[in-house]
């Protein structure tokens, strides 16, 4: 393996250490949202919404109380809000989307340098293969009619390295980056869900 990659040059380095940053962000995406409980939480808010929209706002927003999943860190966001009595409706939606703003962003965190892998790695490997194929050709113009095509094919496959490598880190970057933003999407439309249900409710719901 390492020959393969000192025989790829410099560029087939960038992409080893790009293959290296890719696991490095799954792994730590995958830990970031077990924390945030992304894949958590329905049962304990759905709960919580059922005792609002009863009527028992005090005993939702202790069912929500130090809970980790965002879903109910939204949900326990939007109840606070619409129970404030110095917040008009308005105030309380437009507050609760902020919370919302901040608990989406901490979803998507990390998910810019995976899109920058994505593109730059493929683009890396065909830069690579065009450096590879330039000097394949200087070599055998330098060595006239003599030229070797072993040689030459060797050239070839060597610089046609970088382009596989190129590809082979950005096919799963992107799977990942498509499956963490489908995450993301489905904990949005979840959030907007469990607002919407809160605020149906009103803040007469506050008194319990």
């Amino acid at each position: 393996m390492t020959d393969l990659i000192a025989n790829g040059g410099v560029v087939l380095w960038i992409i080893a250490a790009l293959s290296v940053a890719t696991v490095a962000l799954i792994l730590w995406k995958l830990w970031r949202l077990s924390l945030s409980g992304a894949w958590s939480g329905e049962r304990i808010t759905a709960d919580a919404i059922a005792l609002w929209q009863s009527g028992r706002a005090t005993d939702a927003l202790a069912r929500l109380d130090g809970r980790r999943a965002v879903r109910a860190r939204l949900a326990h966001a939007a109840m606070a809000a619409c129970s404030d009595a110095s917040l008009t409706e308005a105030a309380a939606r437009e507050e609760t989307a902020r919370q919302a703003r901040a608990l989406l962003g901490q979803m998507r965190m990390g998910l810019r340098p995976l899109d920058l892998i994505v593109t730059i790695a493929p683009l890396l490997g065909l830069l690579g293969t065009v450096l590879g194929m330039i000097a394949a050709f200087q070599a055998l113009q330098e060595a006239g009619i003599q030229a070797d095509p072993a040689t030459l094919a060797g050239g070839i496959w060597e610089a046609l390295l970088t382009t596989a490598a190129g590809m082979g880190v950005a096919i799963p970057a992107s799977m990942a980056l498509t499956w963490f933003d489908a995450v993301a999407d489905r904990i949005q439309a979840e959030m907007e869900d469990d607002a919407t249900r809160i605020f149906i409710r009103g803040p007469h719901a506050a008194v319990s």
